[in-house]
């Protein structure tokens, strides 16, 4: 049975030269009939190791090196048939339902855009994110002296 489903996005650091990525998983919790808890993860589809092992550690794009990564962030995907009030729609025609989807292009793990391609923030835009407040100097005493 499925327990949990989540995207998760793992970071990593090259020790080696330095360069950081980032790769999106889908990652899959699942408990057999015997009660053993078990996760699963996929990259486009395609099962893979556990980024966070040494098996499953992806090479550095710059050097090639091996290093494991660590959770940046992720987001659960809710599993049905969830609570009673969970908004869905019953599907009638299966072959038919949005026949777009069947040629839709996937969306890689690697779609979104890396830490090392971003480029500098907005003006305002860390003021806004930031919890932390600048204080401003209010010239008391000792100080320019």
């Amino acid at each position: 049975m499925i327990t949990e489903l989540t995207l998760e996005r793992v970071e990593f650091t090259c020790g080696h030269c330095w360069h950081q990525w980032s790769i999106d998983y889908d990652v899959q919790h699942y408990r057999d009939g015997e009660g053993r808890d078990w996760e699963y993860f996929s990259r486009d589809g395609i099962a893979v190791d556990s980024p966070y092992t040494p098996a499953g550690a992806p090479p550095c794009p710059e050097c090639g090196r091996h290093w494991v990564g660590r959770c940046a962030a992720r987001r659960l995907i809710p599993t049905p048939p969830g609570a009673l009030d969970t908004p869905r729609q019953p599907i009638m025609d299966g072959a038919g339902h949005r026949p777009e989807r069947r040629g839709a292009p996937m969306l890689a793990a690697r779609a979104h855009r890396q830490p090392d391609q971003l480029g500098p923030p907005a003006s305002g835009a860390v003021e806004a994110a930031s919890p932390v407040r600048k204080v401003e100097s209010q010239g008391g005493a000792g100080e320019g002296v």
